[in-house]
């Protein structure tokens, strides 16, 4: 028998009974929907407040946005600690954050990953709650979960829980920064949850990446460190030097856990008085020693680590092009961000942007720039691409592109319409943000903290008040070949790696830039393809509320017909000038065998990559969409400010029902494609056991190997061909909710059907073909048991799933309990 049935199913990572906690700085992507900028409220001296015989300074002036319902205030003890309190009656989790402005490069220089080991341990116990795990056992027991991480220069502890338990929570959270107790017999346990920390980390690509980054820097430099630690590094050599590990830990907390040094985050239902009377009486005895803030001037890139490039061999078969260059701290220039107009201009994706020269040439497949925070006192500046077969051997004919573009930007100067074009966008952004989930917000928080004033620690993000453009210059003067490094990472270079990187085993090759070349890019002159971006046409324009319906406690249907179902819902709730649409395309053939399979997911991934430069404005502009291939067929959706909305779905509809199949970008994308099912086999050990928990359940489903074998037949003709007859018969799912009008939400769906009969004759499908995915049943008492080698990773994951029968909302609302204690 063949039907859906409700499930529970528990996943452990076996690595993971300790928590998931060193942070590594990544060069990540700038969010360039995202660049924002406000202006600067003034700020007012803060109220000298007295609680009992606690004294502490409070500021109830910080910046919000005008839609934000929750209430702010501030607190300085007289610790010197910083304390944000908010106050959310609605909320249905409370929550905590603490960073501490100290990370693994404070860690002493025998001893790599000693505050790593300090974050873990700060769980096992302290004087007033001495059992060891009782804290995250409190928390489970009541709704809630814990975590903490360790970065370079900070490091963050968090926590949610039941409203009801903030105050007890809150109790046991504040005694990891007054009397943790660092048993013995917890250290020399705990030891090897930090190395399986690092046994899980060995065959990530990114670990590895960011260690070789450090491993290759200056090496008196506190960058250079290995952050992580493992049994080597705080068991077994400290032994044999006679290092009592435990000292050090309590010598490490007694020098660096200093109030002055620590930022703490509260959510909760309570008032803000309630909420300050609990914080005072529990944070302030934490002691302050006055411990000055490590900051680190001088950057790990000195001028011997520079103009250097690594040949470097990945796990996965992946191919990367990463440029780097030295640039200072720049979070000082907060109110102009010099360093993010030039992330918007290089990373830019449409009409004239480096990215777009260099998918024209079949070079890379997607470019990110930024600049990204190394430590207190500097950071990296980094233009990283997805190579291509083709690209991967014109690495430095794209290179030279991107100084032709850094050329172009000096030759025209700071251009203040850009500036202007995202300060608007940044205001409305900051206007119209999205509620913020607790836990992750007072994470974010009280790292800010750390760096914003206290009035503008949640709009400092956005807060780009004056235009600097000496301050650009600055910037894009330190973009130069003489300052660069470069990383090649590729599988063609395991016959020429000649080095291992020390912890992770990462092989590589680090060389010289010939002079030459230094000297070419320093003469790269200009590039007639590369240009400024063109105005947004995107920027919403009408950010009104729609006129209000009447309210509706559910989606109702709107359309009911052979061809499609319409469901809608007009927001009544969040009150803001945004939308989200999706369209289910469903389609018997989408998944009728591994190749229909395979070829529904390449035209998503084509249809994206052809629309790049035409819808990246929509996503700087905060409107974005999807195109998935489902086991259904297509799902688009869109979301984001609504004036635009429907314009976009008229041009994407458009594309997607006269799209013809580029060859090259096929070559190049089905090249792609199969790579990733590659390397599907070094993905982490949760992950391929939820892989078959599905394969094993599922009524019908294509394993990765089946998909691969498909690839073979997959072609240009056959893709083109396969498009009119996966779009010749349909039903289409439609859902609306948000900022509009069923009158509105019904001409969009016009707009969708008329397109689709128009250039397909699209029929409906008939009520037999509208199946949806079953699961088989397990028979009343059955029990399997399966096990899957994996030859990539050392760490193990054990998925028990339990069939609790057919699905229906009251039995998917009883799990809920369990998934949340």
């Amino acid at each position: 028998m063949w039907m859906l049935f409700s499930s529970f199913s528990v996943v452990v990572d076996i690595v993971n009974f300790a928590r998931i906690s060193c942070k590594v700085n990544l060069r990540s992507k700038i969010l360039f929907g995202n660049l924002t900028l406000l202006t600067r409220q003034s700020s007012s001296s803060p109220i000298v407040k007295m609680d009992g015989n606690h004294s502490y300074k409070r500021w109830d002036n910080i910046v919000k946005s005008e839609q934000d319902k929750r209430e702010y205030r501030g607190l300085m003890l007289k610790n010197e600690m910083k304390i944000l309190l908010i106050s959310d009656p609605s909320t249905d989790k409370s929550a905590a954050a603490m960073e501490v402005n100290v990370g693994h490069m404070c860690d002493p220089h025998d001893l790599p990953g000693l505050a790593h080991f300090c974050e873990h341990m700060l769980f096992l116990g302290t004087e007033k709650y001495p059992v060891e795990n009782e804290y995250p056992r409190f928390l489970s027991e009541h709704g809630g979960s814990s975590n903490a991480f360790t970065a370079s220069d900070h490091t963050n502890y968090y926590f949610d829980v039941v409203p009801l338990q903030l105050s007890a929570a809150l109790d046991r959270f504040a005694q990891f920064f007054l009397t943790p107790l660092f048993t013995e017999s917890a250290t020399d346990r705990e030891v090897n949850a930090v190395d399986s920390e690092h046994v899980k980390n060995i065959p990530s690509d990114a670990w590895r990446l960011s260690q070789l980054d450090k491993s290759t820097s200056n090496p008196n430099h506190p960058y250079s460190k290995f952050g992580t630690g493992n049994k080597d590094t705080l068991d077994t050599i400290p032994k044999e030097r006679g290092i009592q590990v435990r000292e050090e830990l309590l010598k490490f907390h007694k020098k660096w856990y200093s109030a002055n040094l620590m930022s703490l985050v509260v959510l909760g239902q309570e008032s803000l008085d309630e909420l300050e009377k609990l914080c005072v009486g529990l944070f302030s005895e934490v002691e302050n020693k006055n411990v000055e803030s490590p900051e680190w001037k001088e950057h790990p890139f000195g001028p011997e680590n520079l103009q250097v490039k690594g040949l470097v061999v990945p796990v996965k078969d992946i191919r990367n092009l990463n440029i780097t260059f030295p640039v200072p701290d720049m979070r000082e220039h907060y109110e102009t961000q010099p360093e993010r107009y030039l992330s918007h201009l290089i990373g830019h994706e449409g009409p004239g942007s480096l990215l777009s020269e260099l998918k024209s040439r079949g070079w890379v497949n997607s470019l990110m720039a930024g600049e990204s925070s190394g430590a207190k006192g500097f950071a990296f500046f980094g233009i990283n691409v997805d190579l291509t077969e083709d690209g991967i051997e014109h690495v430095d004919d794209i290179v030279t592109l991107a100084f032709q573009y850094l050329n172009m930007l000096r030759k025209l100067e700071p251009q203040k319409w850009v500036f202007d074009e995202l300060e608007g966008l940044s205001r409305v952004q900051f206007r119209f943000k999205d509620k913020e989930k607790p836990q992750s917000y007072v994470c974010s928080l009280a790292s800010k903290l750390q760096y914003y004033p206290m009035e503008e620690v949640i709009s400092g993000d956005y807060s780009f008040k004056e235009w600097k453009p000496d301050l650009v210059t600055s910037v894009l003067d330190m973009l130069t070949p003489e300052n660069i490094r470069i990383a090649v990472i590729g599988k063609k270079f395991e016959s020429v790696a000649d080095s291992k990187e020390v912890w992770y085993g990462t092989s590589y090759k680090l060389e010289k830039i010939d002079s030459k070349d230094i000297e070419a890019w320093k003469n790269a002159g200009l590039s007639e393809k590369l240009h400024m971006p063109h105005r947004n046409e995107f920027i919403p324009e009408k950010l009104d509320l729609v006129t209000r319906e009447e309210p509706q406690p559910w989606p109702i249907i709107l359309k009911n017909s052979q061809l499609s179902r319409v469901w809608f819902k007009q927001d009544t709730e969040f009150l803001l000038p945004k939308a989200v649409v999706y369209i289910e395309m469903f389609s018997p053939i989408a998944y009728l065998d591994p190749l229909r399979c395979s070829q529904v997911c390449l035209l998503a991934s084509l249809f994206h990559d052809a629309l790049n430069e035409f819808t990246y404005a929509a996503e700087v502009a905060g409107l974005g969409y999807a195109l998935q291939s489902t086991k259904y067929g297509l799902q688009l959706s869109l979301k984001g400010y609504n004036d635009k909305l429907p314009t976009l779905l008229q041009k994407l509809i458009e594309k997607l029902t006269t799209f013809t199949v580029d060859p090259q970008r096929f070559r190049i994308l089905k090249e792609s494609y199969v790579r990733a099912l590659q390397n599907f086999r070094a993905e982490q050990p949760y992950q391929h056991a939820t892989y078959h928990t599905n394969m094993l359940l599922a009524e019908r489903a294509w394993s990765k190997t089946d998909l691969l074998n498909s690839t073979d037949d997959l072609t240009v003709e056959s893709l083109q061909s396969f498009i009119p007859f996966l779009f010749s018969q349909l039903h289409l799912e439609f859902l609306f909710h948000g900022n509009l009008t069923k009158q509105q939400a019904m001409d969009m769906v016009d707009t969708v059907e008329s397109g689709l009969k128009t250039h397909f004759a699209t029929k409906p499908l008939l009520p037999c073909q509208l199946i949806r995915d079953r699961e088989v049943q397990m028979n009343n008492g059955a029990n399997f048991l399966y096990c899957a080698d994996n030859d990539v990773h050392a760490t193990h994951c054990v998925e028990t799933y339990l069939q609790l029968g057919l699905e229906d909302k009251r039995s998917n609302m009883l799990l809920e309990l369990p998934c949340k204690s």
